[in-house]
């Protein structure tokens, strides 16, 4: 991916974090610029998932996955992709797929533990948060969005 385009993407994906409603998906830049150039239907599941089509960006990212198994950003990805489509349970096996793969993924920490407090089960989402902060170095927006959505919902209750 060009210089250009990432910073594009990088755009897209502050914008979407700024709007209202659910947060850009985290994942690492450097592997997900791979992961785009190699995999077109992981590019395409992208621009769905940036467009907020989470159906079709759970058709493209399910060919991803076929294209480009075991890898735990597509099932972070599927994960928020279903979850905003409302399909919380599915997100959760999506979401432990990705722990299977790699244990230490910040962003599949993050978004389970949002999924749990849509579940109103705040003390898994607290479990996430445990290990985001033993994994975590001192800079983590993953841990902070995390503690963060989890005083927003200890406030609401």
């Amino acid at each position: 991916m060009s210089m250009k385009a990432f910073l594009a993407s990088v755009s897209v994906a502050l914008a979407l974090a700024a709007a209202s409603g659910p947060a850009a998906p985290a994942m690492e830049p450097e592997a997900i610029d791979v992961l785009t150039e190699r995999n077109p239907d992981f590019a395409q599941g992208r621009r769905a998932v940036e467009a907020r089509d989470w159906k079709t960006a759970i058709k493209w990212l399910t060919a991803a996955d076929k294209r480009t198994s075991n890898n735990a950003d597509i099932h972070n990805l599927l994960g928020f992709a279903y979850r905003n489509d409302g399909q919380v349970d599915v997100a959760l096996k999506h979401y432990q797929r990705a722990l299977q793969i790699d244990p230490r993924h910040r962003g599949v920490h993050e978004y389970m533990g949002e999924a749990y407090l849509m579940l109103n089960e705040p003390a898994k989402a607290e479990e996430h948060l445990a290990i985001l902060k033993k994994i975590c170095s001192s800079a983590c927006p993953e841990r902070d969005d995390l503690s963060s959505k989890i005083a927003q919902y200890r406030a609401r209750k």
